[in-house]
């Protein structure tokens, strides 16, 4: 089970990760945490201020922000007319908050979870009601790394990638994730 899930039965699964793996996942929730920001109001500790925000209206700057936030309306690469514009600001600005909130619920999922093991490597158990969670949060890193090494569709020159490529990290970290990703998918299903 050594950094791939297992069914936990009942729709659960669980992972077995060492002390490295924990660590790495955690920082990089962590990191997901702080590209995403605070949620609506600033902390979030005001449901009322959450319940009347409203998002941005402009795509973010950043390709993987803008990655996990896409636009709702015409095609990415493509120059849109002013009336798509508009409409897709006004999506964005009604439903990027809730969005950003899910995203950061998914990341503190995994960073709870994580923190269960005290630092030590160990078996994570993953309730069926939290597996959503997780399937989010590394969708969300594959994403987000994917959008850093501009990774397309069709590459597959990343397995072979010298030691000394200083993209080779965050490949390895982009596998991985992937192969957890569809392990959990297998595990929910078993």
């Amino acid at each position: 089970m050594a950094g791939l899930f297992e069914s936990a039965g009942d729709g659960g699964a669980a992972i077995a990760l060492d002390e490295l793996e924990a660590s790495i996942l955690r920082s990089l929730e962590v990191q997901m945490l702080e590209l995403i920001g605070p949620g609506p109001g600033g902390d979030g500790d005001d449901p009322l201020a959450a319940l009347f925000a409203e998002g941005p209206t402009e795509a973010p700057a950043d390709p993987a922000l803008a990655r996990l936030f896409p636009d709702a309306y015409g095609d990415p690469g493509a120059v849109a007319d002013s009336e798509t514009r508009a409409m897709a600001g006004e999506f964005r600005r009604y439903t990027e908050p809730d969005l950003r909130t899910r995203k950061r619920d998914d990341a503190l999922n995994v960073i709870r979870a994580l923190d269960g093991l005290g630092g030590e490597g160990g078996v994570v158990t993953v309730a069926a009601a939290d597996c959503r969670h997780w399937l989010g949060a590394l969708n969300d890193l594959r994403l987000t790394l994917g959008s850093r090494l501009e990774v397309a569709e069709d590459d597959e020159d990343f397995y072979g990638l010298p030691d000394s490529d200083p993209r080779k990290p965050l490949v390895m970290a982009y596998l991985w994730l992937g192969g957890m990703q569809e392990s959990l998918l297998t595990a929910m299903a078993g």
